[in-house]
């Protein structure tokens, strides 16, 4: 995956459409069938719980089905390009404590799963206006350019393949 720019207010306008329309669809399609199954399916008792909790699933399964399916829908493009970036930096967050020890003994390819992990975040961040960590995050970034300097290893972060994973 290659960190591409994204327009903050297109991607925030989206998002935003897509949580206030992925919500509306939710809560209908649970109404509906689970007021289909109550209809074909009445419990004596009256209580209904199952099927309402049956409707939910259901609605689930088929919003997310549909949602799969529109993914490559120009619309979600950034929505997409967010959340498989957020699926990247959390391999990289579960590997972190090998991959700055294998960085601190000159390791190219944790160097670069770093640079990778901090350029990726930052944008997040920029995107998100959570800018309360960017000051750890330059600390971050300037102990890696320093280590890349002391073993002269160029850093690029879309030399990264998330493939280099593999070995941490």
């Amino acid at each position: 995956m290659k960190l591409t720019p994204i327009d903050k207010t297109r991607y925030r306008r989206h998002l935003n459409a897509v949580f206030i329309g992925c919500a509306l669809v939710l809560a209908a399609l649970s109404l509906a069938i689970s007021q289909l199954l109550i209809r074909f399916f009445p419990s004596p008792d009256g209580g209904h719980f199952h099927w309402n909790l049956l409707g939910v699933v259901f609605g689930a399964l088929i919003l997310g089905g549909g949602l799969s399916r529109l993914r490559h829908h120009p619309f979600l493009t950034e929505v997409v390009y967010v959340w498989e970036l957020k699926q990247r930096l959390n391999r990289i967050s579960r590997k972190l404590r090998k991959l700055e020890a294998a960085a601190r003994e000159g390791d190219k390819n944790a160097m670069l799963a770093l640079q990778f992990s901090y350029a990726g975040s930052r944008q997040l961040w920029q995107l998100d206006d959570n800018t309360l960590t960017m000051d750890e995050l330059a600390v971050k970034q300037t102990e890696l350019d320093q280590l890349a300097e002391q073993h002269g290893v160029k850093l690029d972060s879309d030399d990264y393949d998330e493939q280099m994973l593999a070995r941490f």
